[in-house]
Protein backbone atom coordinates (compact mmCIF):
# COMPACT_ATOMS: atom_id res chain seq x y z
CA UNK A 1 0.00 0.00 0.00
CA UNK A 2 1.32 3.43 -0.93
CA UNK A 3 1.44 5.85 2.00
CA UNK A 4 0.14 9.37 1.33
CA UNK A 5 1.43 11.45 4.22
CA UNK A 6 -0.08 14.92 4.57
CA UNK A 7 1.01 15.55 8.15
CA UNK A 8 4.02 17.70 7.18
CA UNK A 9 6.58 18.35 4.46
CA UNK A 10 9.21 17.03 6.87
CA UNK A 11 8.23 13.45 5.99
CA UNK A 12 9.79 13.42 2.50
CA UNK A 13 12.16 10.60 1.53
CA UNK A 14 15.46 11.21 -0.31
CA UNK A 15 15.24 10.56 -4.05
CA UNK A 16 17.62 8.20 -5.83
CA UNK A 17 19.56 11.19 -7.15
CA UNK A 18 19.90 12.61 -3.66
CA UNK A 19 21.03 9.27 -2.26
CA UNK A 20 23.65 9.02 -4.98
CA UNK A 21 24.92 12.51 -4.14
CA UNK A 22 25.20 11.48 -0.50
CA UNK A 23 27.04 8.29 -1.45
CA UNK A 24 29.52 10.22 -3.61
CA UNK A 25 30.10 13.03 -1.08
CA UNK A 26 33.68 13.93 -0.26
CA UNK A 27 33.98 14.28 3.51
CA UNK A 28 36.31 15.48 6.24
CA UNK A 29 36.01 16.52 9.87
CA UNK A 30 33.75 19.56 10.00
CA UNK A 31 34.80 20.45 13.55
CA UNK A 32 38.28 21.00 12.12
CA UNK A 33 36.65 22.83 9.19
CA UNK A 34 37.95 20.05 6.94
CA UNK A 35 34.75 18.83 5.29
CA UNK A 36 34.71 20.15 1.70
CA UNK A 37 31.08 19.30 1.06
CA UNK A 38 29.89 21.16 4.16
CA UNK A 39 32.02 24.16 3.16
CA UNK A 40 30.52 24.02 -0.33
CA UNK A 41 26.98 23.95 1.08
CA UNK A 42 27.64 26.87 3.42
CA UNK A 43 29.21 29.00 0.69
CA UNK A 44 26.39 28.07 -1.70
CA UNK A 45 23.61 29.07 0.71
CA UNK A 46 25.38 32.26 1.81
CA UNK A 47 25.72 33.38 -1.79
CA UNK A 48 22.16 32.38 -2.64
CA UNK A 49 20.77 34.51 0.18
CA UNK A 50 23.21 37.37 -0.27
CA UNK A 51 24.98 37.03 3.07
CA UNK A 52 28.69 36.87 3.94
CA UNK A 53 28.73 33.48 5.62
CA UNK A 54 26.66 30.47 6.65
CA UNK A 55 26.63 27.66 9.20
CA UNK A 56 25.26 24.15 8.64
CA UNK A 57 23.39 22.75 11.67
CA UNK A 58 21.35 19.61 12.37
CA UNK A 59 17.92 21.22 12.77
CA UNK A 60 15.82 24.31 12.25
CA UNK A 61 15.22 24.53 15.98
CA UNK A 62 18.95 24.76 16.60
CA UNK A 63 19.44 27.20 13.73
CA UNK A 64 16.85 29.60 15.14
CA UNK A 65 18.19 29.20 18.68
CA UNK A 66 21.73 29.97 17.56
CA UNK A 67 20.43 32.95 15.59
CA UNK A 68 18.77 34.37 18.69
CA UNK A 69 21.76 33.63 20.95
CA UNK A 70 24.28 35.23 18.61
CA UNK A 71 22.20 38.43 18.55
CA UNK A 72 21.22 38.60 22.23
CA UNK A 73 22.84 38.24 25.62
CA UNK A 74 21.48 37.04 28.97
CA UNK A 75 18.71 39.37 30.10
CA UNK A 76 17.91 40.58 26.59
CA UNK A 77 14.55 40.19 24.90
CA UNK A 78 13.28 39.33 21.44
CA UNK A 79 9.94 40.27 19.89
CA UNK A 80 8.17 37.31 18.31
CA UNK A 81 4.74 36.12 17.16
CA UNK A 82 2.49 34.41 19.70
CA UNK A 83 2.14 31.37 17.41
CA UNK A 84 5.65 31.59 15.93
CA UNK A 85 7.77 28.47 15.72
CA UNK A 86 10.66 30.16 17.54
CA UNK A 87 8.36 30.92 20.47
CA UNK A 88 5.77 28.14 20.68
CA UNK A 89 7.27 25.09 19.02
CA UNK A 90 10.95 25.02 19.94
CA UNK A 91 10.83 24.06 23.61
CA UNK A 92 11.44 27.57 24.93
CA UNK A 93 15.11 27.15 24.06
CA UNK A 94 16.02 30.82 24.00
CA UNK A 95 14.72 31.27 27.55
CA UNK A 96 15.90 27.89 28.86
CA UNK A 97 19.38 27.83 27.33
CA UNK A 98 20.09 31.47 26.49
CA UNK A 99 18.34 33.32 29.34
CA UNK A 100 16.78 35.45 26.62
CA UNK A 101 13.22 36.53 27.24
CA UNK A 102 10.62 36.26 24.47
CA UNK A 103 8.02 38.99 24.16
CA UNK A 104 5.17 37.34 22.23
CA UNK A 105 2.84 39.48 20.13
CA UNK A 106 -0.31 38.36 18.32
CA UNK A 107 0.02 37.79 14.60
CA UNK A 108 -2.17 39.69 12.18
CA UNK A 109 -4.36 37.63 9.86
CA UNK A 110 -1.72 37.79 7.11
CA UNK A 111 1.04 36.37 9.32
CA UNK A 112 2.71 39.73 9.97
CA UNK A 113 3.32 41.58 13.23
CA UNK A 114 1.75 45.04 13.28
CA UNK A 115 4.72 47.41 13.47
CA UNK A 116 2.61 50.15 15.05
CA UNK A 117 1.68 47.79 17.89
CA UNK A 118 5.24 46.50 18.23
CA UNK A 119 6.45 49.93 19.31
CA UNK A 120 4.57 49.52 22.58
CA UNK A 121 6.42 46.28 23.34
CA UNK A 122 9.91 47.78 23.06
CA UNK A 123 11.14 48.29 26.60
CA UNK A 124 12.74 51.60 27.65
CA UNK A 125 16.38 51.48 28.68
CA UNK A 126 15.93 50.93 32.38
CA UNK A 127 17.47 48.46 34.80
CA UNK A 128 13.97 47.25 35.66
CA UNK A 129 13.42 45.87 32.14
CA UNK A 130 15.01 43.37 29.81
CA UNK A 131 16.74 44.98 26.84
CA UNK A 132 14.75 44.62 23.63
CA UNK A 133 17.35 43.61 21.07
CA UNK A 134 15.79 41.54 18.30
CA UNK A 135 12.73 41.16 16.10
CA UNK A 136 11.99 37.62 14.83
CA UNK A 137 9.66 37.16 11.87
CA UNK A 138 8.52 33.96 10.19
CA UNK A 139 8.13 33.42 6.43
CA UNK A 140 6.08 31.49 5.55
CA UNK A 141 3.89 31.76 8.63
CA UNK A 142 1.34 28.92 8.66
CA UNK A 143 1.83 28.85 4.91
CA UNK A 144 1.21 32.58 4.47
CA UNK A 145 3.77 34.74 2.68
CA UNK A 146 4.91 38.11 4.02
CA UNK A 147 4.76 40.80 1.30
CA UNK A 148 8.05 42.36 0.21
CA UNK A 149 6.70 45.83 1.04
CA UNK A 150 6.08 44.73 4.63
CA UNK A 151 9.59 43.28 4.92
CA UNK A 152 11.02 46.61 3.77
CA UNK A 153 8.95 48.43 6.38
CA UNK A 154 10.06 46.00 9.08
CA UNK A 155 13.69 46.62 8.17
CA UNK A 156 13.22 50.38 8.53
CA UNK A 157 11.41 49.77 11.83
CA UNK A 158 14.35 47.77 13.17
CA UNK A 159 16.83 50.43 12.08
CA UNK A 160 14.84 53.20 13.72
CA UNK A 161 14.54 51.28 17.00
CA UNK A 162 18.06 49.84 17.02
CA UNK A 163 16.87 46.24 16.73
CA UNK A 164 18.51 43.33 14.99
CA UNK A 165 16.32 41.34 12.61
CA UNK A 166 16.11 37.52 12.32
CA UNK A 167 13.97 35.48 9.95
CA UNK A 168 12.76 31.98 10.65
CA UNK A 169 12.81 31.11 6.96
CA UNK A 170 12.17 27.40 7.32
CA UNK A 171 10.01 27.63 4.17
CA UNK A 172 11.49 30.81 2.71
CA UNK A 173 11.87 29.17 -0.70
CA UNK A 174 8.13 28.51 -0.74
CA UNK A 175 7.72 32.22 -0.13
CA UNK A 176 10.09 33.18 -2.94
CA UNK A 177 8.36 30.83 -5.39
CA UNK A 178 4.96 32.22 -4.44
CA UNK A 179 6.17 35.81 -4.88
CA UNK A 180 8.03 34.97 -8.09
CA UNK A 181 11.24 36.58 -6.84
CA UNK A 182 14.74 35.41 -6.06
CA UNK A 183 15.09 34.46 -2.39
CA UNK A 184 17.74 37.15 -1.98
CA UNK A 185 14.95 39.75 -2.30
CA UNK A 186 13.50 38.38 0.95
CA UNK A 187 16.77 37.73 2.79
CA UNK A 188 18.18 41.22 2.19
CA UNK A 189 15.80 42.68 4.77
CA UNK A 190 17.26 40.60 7.63
CA UNK A 191 20.51 40.41 9.59
CA UNK A 192 20.19 36.63 9.75
CA UNK A 193 18.04 33.95 8.14
CA UNK A 194 17.48 30.32 9.08
CA UNK A 195 16.74 28.05 6.10
CA UNK A 196 15.43 24.49 6.51
CA UNK A 197 16.62 21.90 4.01
CA UNK A 198 14.45 19.04 5.31
CA UNK A 199 10.97 20.39 4.57
CA UNK A 200 9.74 21.04 1.04
CA UNK A 201 13.26 20.91 -0.37
CA UNK A 202 13.35 17.23 0.51
CA UNK A 203 16.68 16.72 2.29
CA UNK A 204 16.59 14.21 5.18
CA UNK A 205 18.23 16.49 7.75
CA UNK A 206 19.73 19.90 8.29
CA UNK A 207 19.26 23.67 8.28
CA UNK A 208 21.57 26.56 7.41
CA UNK A 209 21.94 29.86 9.24
CA UNK A 210 23.21 32.82 7.20
CA UNK A 211 24.50 36.15 8.50
CA UNK A 212 27.67 38.27 8.52
CA UNK A 213 31.11 36.66 8.95
CA UNK A 214 31.46 37.94 12.51
CA UNK A 215 28.00 36.72 13.45
CA UNK A 216 28.61 33.27 11.98
CA UNK A 217 31.90 33.07 13.87
CA UNK A 218 29.89 33.62 17.04
CA UNK A 219 27.23 31.17 15.81
CA UNK A 220 29.83 28.46 15.27
CA UNK A 221 30.82 28.68 18.93
CA UNK A 222 27.18 28.40 20.04
CA UNK A 223 26.66 25.40 17.75
CA UNK A 224 29.46 23.62 19.61
CA UNK A 225 28.07 24.61 23.01
CA UNK A 226 24.64 23.30 22.04
CA UNK A 227 26.01 19.97 20.91
CA UNK A 228 25.49 20.63 17.21
CA UNK A 229 29.04 20.04 16.07
CA UNK A 230 29.26 17.30 13.44
CA UNK A 231 32.17 15.34 12.01
CA UNK A 232 31.89 13.80 8.50
CA UNK A 233 28.76 15.83 7.88
CA UNK A 234 29.39 16.09 4.15
CA UNK A 235 27.21 12.99 3.73
CA UNK A 236 24.13 14.96 4.75
CA UNK A 237 25.37 18.31 3.40
CA UNK A 238 25.42 16.69 -0.06
CA UNK A 239 21.70 16.06 0.28
CA UNK A 240 21.19 19.75 1.02
CA UNK A 241 23.18 20.78 -2.04
CA UNK A 242 21.18 18.40 -4.21
CA UNK A 243 17.92 19.79 -2.77
CA UNK A 244 18.91 23.38 -3.52
CA UNK A 245 20.03 22.53 -7.04
CA UNK A 246 16.97 20.45 -7.96
CA UNK A 247 13.98 21.07 -5.71
CA UNK A 248 13.32 24.81 -5.48
CA UNK A 249 11.27 25.53 -8.61
CA UNK A 250 9.32 22.29 -8.19
CA UNK A 251 7.82 23.75 -5.00
CA UNK A 252 5.23 25.29 -7.31
CA UNK A 253 3.87 21.76 -7.81
CA UNK A 254 3.24 21.52 -4.08
CA UNK A 255 1.41 24.85 -4.13
CA UNK A 256 -0.71 23.71 -7.09
CA UNK A 257 -1.54 20.42 -5.38
CA UNK A 258 -2.60 22.27 -2.24
CA UNK A 259 -4.90 24.44 -4.36
CA UNK A 260 -6.38 21.36 -6.01
CA UNK A 261 -6.90 19.70 -2.64
CA UNK A 262 -8.61 22.83 -1.31
CA UNK A 263 -10.89 23.05 -4.34
CA UNK A 264 -12.00 19.43 -4.15
CA UNK A 265 -12.48 19.46 -0.38
CA UNK A 266 -14.51 22.66 -0.56
CA UNK A 267 -17.07 20.73 -2.62
CA UNK A 268 -17.76 18.50 0.41
CA UNK A 269 -20.45 20.07 2.59
CA UNK A 270 -19.13 18.64 5.86
CA UNK A 271 -15.61 20.00 5.35
CA UNK A 272 -14.86 23.70 5.80
CA UNK A 273 -11.74 24.82 3.98
CA UNK A 274 -9.82 27.92 5.09
CA UNK A 275 -9.23 28.90 1.51
CA UNK A 276 -8.49 32.51 2.42
CA UNK A 277 -5.28 31.44 4.18
CA UNK A 278 -3.98 29.14 1.45
CA UNK A 279 -0.99 30.63 -0.34
CA UNK A 280 1.65 27.92 -0.52
CA UNK A 281 1.66 24.24 0.48
CA UNK A 282 -0.13 24.41 3.84
CA UNK A 283 -3.91 24.04 3.98
CA UNK A 284 -6.19 24.16 7.02
CA UNK A 285 -9.55 22.45 7.09
CA UNK A 286 -12.23 22.20 9.76
CA UNK A 287 -13.78 18.81 10.41
CA UNK A 288 -17.12 18.28 12.23
CA UNK A 289 -16.58 17.35 15.87
CA UNK A 290 -18.18 13.93 15.47
CA UNK A 291 -15.60 13.04 12.81
CA UNK A 292 -12.52 14.68 14.33
CA UNK A 293 -11.16 11.45 15.81
CA UNK A 294 -12.46 8.78 13.44
CA UNK A 295 -11.52 10.43 10.15
CA UNK A 296 -7.79 10.24 10.82
CA UNK A 297 -8.01 6.62 12.01
CA UNK A 298 -10.09 5.42 9.04
CA UNK A 299 -7.85 7.19 6.51
CA UNK A 300 -4.80 5.63 8.13
CA UNK A 301 -6.23 2.21 7.33
CA UNK A 302 -6.20 3.28 3.68
CA UNK A 303 -2.60 4.52 3.84
CA UNK A 304 -3.48 8.20 4.22
CA UNK A 305 -1.93 10.04 7.16
CA UNK A 306 -3.44 13.27 8.50
CA UNK A 307 -3.47 14.77 12.01
CA UNK A 308 -6.41 14.26 14.36
CA UNK A 309 -8.56 17.15 15.49
CA UNK A 310 -11.29 19.55 14.46
CA UNK A 311 -8.88 21.99 12.76
CA UNK A 312 -6.52 19.94 10.63
CA UNK A 313 -3.35 21.06 8.86
CA UNK A 314 -2.64 19.34 5.54
CA UNK A 315 0.75 19.82 3.90
CA UNK A 316 1.66 18.91 0.32
CA UNK A 317 5.23 18.02 -0.67
CA UNK A 318 7.34 16.24 -3.26
CA UNK A 319 6.11 12.78 -2.25
CA UNK A 320 2.47 13.79 -2.76
CA UNK A 321 1.44 13.75 -6.42
CA UNK A 322 -1.60 15.05 -8.25
CA UNK A 323 -3.25 11.64 -8.43
CA UNK A 324 -2.79 11.27 -4.66
CA UNK A 325 -4.97 14.33 -4.13
CA UNK A 326 -7.90 12.63 -5.84
CA UNK A 327 -7.30 9.47 -3.79
CA UNK A 328 -7.40 11.43 -0.53
CA UNK A 329 -10.59 13.29 -1.45
CA UNK A 330 -12.34 10.15 -2.62
CA UNK A 331 -11.49 8.33 0.61
CA UNK A 332 -12.80 11.25 2.69
CA UNK A 333 -16.03 11.24 0.67
CA UNK A 334 -16.33 7.48 1.16
CA UNK A 335 -15.86 7.78 4.91
CA UNK A 336 -18.44 10.56 5.24
CA UNK A 337 -20.95 8.68 3.11
CA UNK A 338 -20.56 5.50 5.14
CA UNK A 339 -20.84 7.49 8.37
CA UNK A 340 -24.07 9.06 7.16
CA UNK A 341 -25.49 5.65 6.25
CA UNK A 342 -24.66 4.32 9.72
CA UNK A 343 -26.48 7.26 11.30
CA UNK A 344 -29.54 6.64 9.17
CA UNK A 345 -29.67 2.93 9.94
Amino acid sequence: MKIIDLRSDTVTKPSLGMKQAMWDAEVGDDIFNDDPTVKHLEAFVAEKLGKEAALFVPSGTQSNLIGIMMHCQRGDEYLVGQEAHTYKWEGGGAAVLGSIQPQPVHFENDGSLDLNKLVDYIKPLDDHHPRTKLLCLENTQAGKVLPLAYLAQAKVFCTEHHLLHHLDGARVFNASVKLGVDVIEIAKHFDSVSVCLSKGLGAPIGSVLVASKDQIKEARRWRKVLGGGMRQAGVIAAAGIYALENNIQRLQEDHDNAQLLAKLLSEIDEIKVEIQNLQTNILYINVPKQHSENLSSILKEQGILIPKGKRVRLVTHLDVHREDIFTVVNQIKKYLKESQLKMVT
